[in-house]
């Protein structure tokens, strides 16, 4: 056990720190397995912004998300999109006459 003070005060913050970190894990986690379970898109986007925040506040690393979400991604349910074509509403440029 420290005997310092300052020593004593940075062990109560790596504490509340580390009991910090291992729920936003733990949630994390919860998330993944929920969308393992029942892959949909609800679930994919809430998996995907736990793993956002938690990269965002170091508790993961940036690659270790990025891996995690690639591999999500796979198990989405594939989903047919219709797109319309994109027309332009711009008006042509005018040209500067010499």
């Amino acid at each position: 056990m420290p005997v310092i003070k300052s020593a004593l005060k940075k062990l109560r913050q790596a504490k509340k720190h580390q009991a910090h970190n291992r729920a936003v894990k733990g949630r994390v986690k919860e998330l993944i397995d929920a969308f393992k379970k029942s892959p949909s898109l609800k679930n994919y986007s809430q998996a995907v912004s736990a793993l956002d925040k938690a990269t965002k506040t170091n508790i993961i690393h940036p690659n270790k998300a990025a891996r995690l979400k690639s591999r999500l991604s796979k198990r989405l349910p594939k989903i047919e999109v219709k797109t319309k074509p994109v027309v332009s509403r711009k008006p042509p440029k005018k040209t500067a006459k010499k």
